[in-house]
């Protein structure tokens, strides 16, 4: 990678700037154009250099303060069916299938989130009828732990990758 492709990336994994055109904004931080930078970025997607390219909400500014993971008993025949339904379910934001484990019968995953608990309870119930499933668990968040990122090319040995507007 160049000195300058390095640069990329250190932007980017500091978050987008929270203005119309953010891709502008960086490209300009750097010294080059949106279009050259906009075509970088689509590089590193295709060779693989950057796997994926997601954006994080923070709910809880939003008013969503209660969140609960609902885990599924699901045949496994059907998860490829029922998690297509539960994903699309506008409180869902994770949708996932893990393993069964001894004791453990759950094998799909979904993240729902509420103004308050019983907002979450409704929404798996509605979730459960959709999918015709009865055997679920609601698993209430009880602490947020702090998220970070894997941070590249930094001068300092650890360093926290951090968005581009302060904490409050």
């Amino acid at each position: 990678m160049t000195e300058q492709d390095k640069q990329i990336v250190r932007e980017l994994q500091k978050g987008l700037p929270l203005v119309s055109r953010p891709f502008k904004a960086i490209a300009s931080k750097l010294g080059m154009s949106e279009e050259k930078l906009i075509g970088r970025i689509k590089q590193f997607v295709e060779d693989g250099r950057i796997r994926r390219f997601g954006a994080v909400v923070r709910h809880q500014d939003l008013g969503y303060v209660a969140n609960a993971m609902v885990v599924w008993d699901v045949p496994e025949h059907r998860i490829q069916e029922v998690g297509s339904v539960m994903a699309s379910f506008e409180e869902v934001t994770h949708c996932y299938q893990r393993p069964r484990h001894p004791g453990w019968p759950y094998n799909l995953y979904t993240m729902v989130h509420g103004r308050n608990r019983e907002e979450c309870i409704q929404a798996a119930q509605r979730i459960a009828r959709a999918t015709r499933l009865e055997q679920y668990r609601l698993l209430f968040s009880t602490a947020e732990l702090k998220k970070s990122s894997m941070c590249y090319f930094e001068e300092k040995e650890f360093v926290e990758c951090r968005k581009n507007t302060p904490d409050p």
